[in-house]
């Protein structure tokens, strides 16, 4: 009898590949499904954030997706009498190796993950479907219908719904999906444009609605998308549609030619009552949706993925208890709800038919705009917030403080932020990493053999010694997704243990 899986992962898209390579790096026994016959070649998604470009970087996968991609560090606000350029990402990213917005078409990003897996033997199902889940004891058996109609039946411990905004794994596991449809259309195309200046994100805002141009290089060199004024009837779209709304509002003198991918959408701003139902989990679009506003959707989904990898794997492995698993649910809801409230707030700002809104996008943002530069404390929140650098989960049970709490430095939830040359590497490989400052002499083996004893496979010890950026911080202990998950002021090792005998209280099996 074939034994069970530990985890099926439904859905292929960044969400599912990221988790995918995520469960491969611990050798979990697993299957990823996908019912599409192939990757996607349109460019849905298309920026990278600096949080998720760290949180690749173990894969290895970071710096050819880089190489890849255009780093734009201008948004160009075309004004009624005059464009005015912004900077980027040039406020609040000292703590990062990549301060920039990645711009790379979804399909370049799906490419890349799926060479990363290839190269590790693991095979992407592609035309196979979940046409049945249900729940045999402590397994799911799980009924697969593959691209010749033939249909197979696996168990698993875990499924994990990576299988975008109609889930069905969501709907199988009887989970709401709550929220609603805005009013808008919005067009989407990817294709030449001439006259438009390159190296640059290009906004064009009027009183009816925005306009934005994003530098994408491949599948075409350039991202439109638009709202649709309501005086436009919903039809086919085309190329002339689009050179007329574009001109509409207020680029004129571009041409717009050679479209690659053209088509319209509706936007939702929707979210999944639990992320967890059992043995089933929810990621990505699976699990919330919204506007594009701010680049957070592709984002998002990955790190959620990368939050709920580790934990899946240690515990398929036994070496961490079934408890793990709901941290996952208590710290990346949260998230989901943050980034639906901002993306619907930038929306309506920027969309509304509101007229006090439609008069501040006409009268006062051409006045505003050039004040902007100068405006750091709101340009840095917003820089903070659009990368996720500073996401944390300082409220979840898996987030311990010691005895003496650091003055200086991450929090217990936080990110850990860039380290010196050499270790930041070093901390993105798997598993847990121990550090440890101060002077040799406080931390000798027989102090830190209870706290490793069957989990040296597991933890990575840094011996920081009196070189730490962080003077106050005496030990910490970081998470497999690179937040802290212990840390503390004092020399004494008692918080760190007890930390350590909960969450990882068993050695590997």
């Amino acid at each position: 009898m074939t034994p069970p899986l530990d985890v099926l992962v439904v859905g292929a898209g960044p969400t599912g590949l990221a988790l995918a390579a995520q469960l491969r790096t611990y050798g979990t026994r697993f299957r990823i499904v996908d019912r599409s016959l192939d990757r996607v070649r349109e460019s849905r998604a298309l920026g990278i954030q600096p949080r998720t470009l760290e949180a690749l970087a173990g894969f290895g996968v970071t710096e050819e997706l880089v190489d890849r991609g255009n780093t734009a560090m201008r948004l160009r606000l075309h004004l009624t009498r005059r464009a005015v350029s912004v900077p980027l990402f040039d406020i609040g990213a000292t703590d990062t190796p990549y301060p920039f917005l990645l711009f790379l078409a979804q399909a370049e990003t799906e490419r890349v993950l799926g060479e990363h897996l290839a190269a590790r033997d693991v095979a992407i199902e592609r035309g196979t479907e979940v046409v049945g889940l249900e729940r045999q004891g402590p397994l799911v058996a799980c009924r697969l219908r593959g691209r010749d109609g033939a249909e197979e039946t696996v168990t698993a411990r875990y499924v994990v719904g990576c299988d975008g905004a109609h889930s069905t794994v969501r709907a199988r596991a009887g989970i709401g999906f709550e929220g609603y449809a805005y009013p808008q259309t919005y067009l989407l195309a990817d294709l030449e444009v001439d006259g438009l200046e390159p190296g640059a994100v290009h906004s064009y805002m009027t009183g009816g609605g925005m306009l934005f141009f994003f530098p994408l290089g491949s599948p075409a060199p350039w991202r439109m998308l638009a709202m649709r004024p309501s005086d436009v009837p919903d039809s086919k779209v085309t190329l002339p549609l689009l050179q007329g709304i574009a001109e509409r509002y207020g680029a004129r003198g571009l041409v717009l030619r050679d479209p690659v991918w053209m088509t319209d959408f509706r936007l939702h701003n929707r979210g999944a009552a639990h992320y967890r139902s059992g043995p089933f989990f929810l990621a990505g679009d699976a699990a919330h949706i919204h506007s594009p506003a701010g680049a957070q959707g592709m984002n998002t989904g990955i790190q959620d993925a990368l939050n709920l990898g580790w934990k899946l794997a240690l515990v398929c492995r036994g070496a961490a208890p079934e408890e793990l698993l709901e941290t996952y649910g208590a710290e990346r809801a949260p998230v989901g709800r943050d980034v639906r409230r901002f993306t619907d707030r930038a929306l309506v700002i920027a969309t509304s038919p509101n007229p006090v809104l439609r008069f501040a996008r006409a009268r006062l943002v051409p006045r505003l705009a050039p004040l902007v530069r100068h405006a750091t404390a709101p340009r840095r929140w917003v820089f903070r917030t659009v990368s996720e650098l500073g996401i944390h989960y300082r409220r979840s049970p898996a987030s311990t403080t010691g005895t003496r709490s650091p003055r200086r430095g991450p929090r217990a939830g936080d990110r850990l932020p860039d380290l010196p040359r050499g270790l930041q590497a070093r901390v993105a490989a798997p598993g847990w990493h121990l550090l440890l400052t101060g002077p040799a002499h406080l931390w000798p083996d027989e102090r830190l053999a209870p706290v490793l004893a069957g989990r040296a496979d597991l933890i990575t010890v840094h011996r920081l010694g009196d070189r730490s950026p962080w003077p106050d911080v005496a030990q910490g202990l970081v998470r497999p997704d690179g937040h802290v998950g212990y840390v503390t002021r004092g020399a004494e090792l008692g918080g760190l243990r007890a930390y350590v005998e909960r969450w990882l209280p068993a050695g590997p099996t």
